[in-house]
């Protein structure tokens, strides 16, 4: 029986569809990749998310024509190890074997896999690693420029009736629909003194003495931010290496009454939203837990919308993610994040992450939490020598 010849054509096109997608599907990306350039970047944590945003690397792809390689590497890592991709554990896989042999490296060694840039997640790292590295710490890259790109401020995680009690205590207020701590320093005598809540006021099922739940500032960065915060209060923001001694007892003594610390910022939020208010009164996190959590769990956001409260402290302290580029390529990518107004906007509005000068390229009433357009009071950050003192004071 003889086929149609219509019927011919169409199973040949069917064919020919068919090994189409496949020869995309294994040599379509190698094709695109061909004319892009692929740059390698050390990146500090809390910003995994929107570095593998797919929108924001088809942005890098199409209008800059950069394959963009992000490498996770712990902060102190970067001035103590050569930061070579080798280093851990990826690139050049001769050079991995014979590192694992005992063979010594360096940025310069010949085969070794460089980075074009170094995104750190925080500020005192950036600013350390371009200064002459001391005895014992690695090579550095010459820097060729750089700054702050990401930010986002310490703000406090509490409950309804916790805040009604903060306010009726004149501990917080609340203007324009934003709730701020605007007497950090007797909140902080409180949590010192063992004042209990239900001495503020606080519903009679509410038990304990007031504290703020914070991960641990021995083991992880964004701890040691917020006690870079305690420690400018209680200095009255002169923070110096004095100052980190003469105020050591207090907030060694804040750091025993904290308690069971969690690891990491998620774990303690995701606690915070499950646990409720009878475990967690108040934590300490970042502004954009809050707007990444709405947008990556709708439904779990308007379950709690209504009772969770945001406390922003007065002063507060900046989690600045900042970035240096060591080649023109590393530079391109920086501009990226400079210039593009749709990559800052994916930022903020899904991340979280404020970008840009004061206030910012966006609109804060578009994402539908109750956040300040401007961050105005703050204090600095700890100085690498600062930060030294105050983790080997509470070790």
């Amino acid at each position: 029986m003889k086929m149609n010849k219509k019927r011919i054509i169409g199973i040949v096109i069917l064919i020919v569809l068919i090994l189409a997608i496949i020869l995309y599907k294994n040599f379509g990306n190698e094709v695109l990749n061909s004319n892009l350039t692929t740059i390698y970047v050390a990146t500090g944590g809390g910003k995994e998310d929107f570095l593998k945003d797919e929108e924001v690397l088809e942005i890098l792809r199409k209008e800059y024509k950069l394959n963009v390689v992000f490498d996770t590497w712990s902060n102190s890592k970067t001035v103590s190890s050569p930061l070579i991709r080798e280093t851990i554990g990826l690139g050049n896989q001769s050079i991995i074997n014979r590192m694992s042999n005992g063979e010594k490296f360096t940025i310069n060694s010949p085969d070794v896999t460089k980075y074009d840039a170094l995104f750190t997640s925080d500020i005192r790292y950036y600013d350390y690693y371009k200064q002459r590295p001391l005895e014992g710490e690695a090579e550095r890259y010459t820097v060729l420029g750089g700054g702050l790109t990401l930010n986002t401020p310490i703000v406090f995680y509490s409950w309804d009736k916790i805040v009604d009690a903060l306010i009726a205590n004149n501990l917080a207020e609340e203007k324009d629909g934003i709730y701020y701590v605007k007497d950090m320093e007797k909140l902080v005598s409180y949590i010192l003194n063992g004042k209990k809540w239900s001495e503020l006021g606080v519903s009679d099922d509410i038990y304990g003495n007031v504290g703020i739940s914070s991960i641990d500032p021995v083991k992880s960065s964004p701890g040691a931010t917020y006690y870079g915060l305690l420690l400018g209060i209680l200095s009255h923001g002169e923070i110096t290496e004095a100052n980190v001694k003469a105020n050591m007892p207090k907030l060694k003594e804040l750091y025993i009454k904290s308690g069971n610390m969690r690891f990491t910022p998620a774990d303690l939020f995701q606690e915070y939203l499950r646990a409720g208010m009878g475990t967690q009164k108040i934590i300490v996190d970042y502004e954009k837990s809050i707007i990444d959590f709405s947008n990556s769990n709708p439904k779990g956001f308007e379950q709690v919308k209504d009772r969770i409260r945001i406390l922003y402290p007065k002063p507060t302290s900046w989690n600045n993610h900042c970035y240096m580029y060591f080649t023109e390529e590393g530079e391109i990518l920086y501009k990226a994040f400079e210039e593009n107004d749709r990559i800052q906007q994916i930022a903020w509005e899904k991340y979280g992450f404020r970008t840009g000068v004061t206030g910012g390229k966006y609109d804060v009433s578009k994402i539908g939490i109750p956040v300040p357009q401007e961050i105005t009071s703050t204090i600095s950050g700890l100085k690498m020598n600062e930060y030294n003192a105050l983790i080997n004071g509470l070790k």
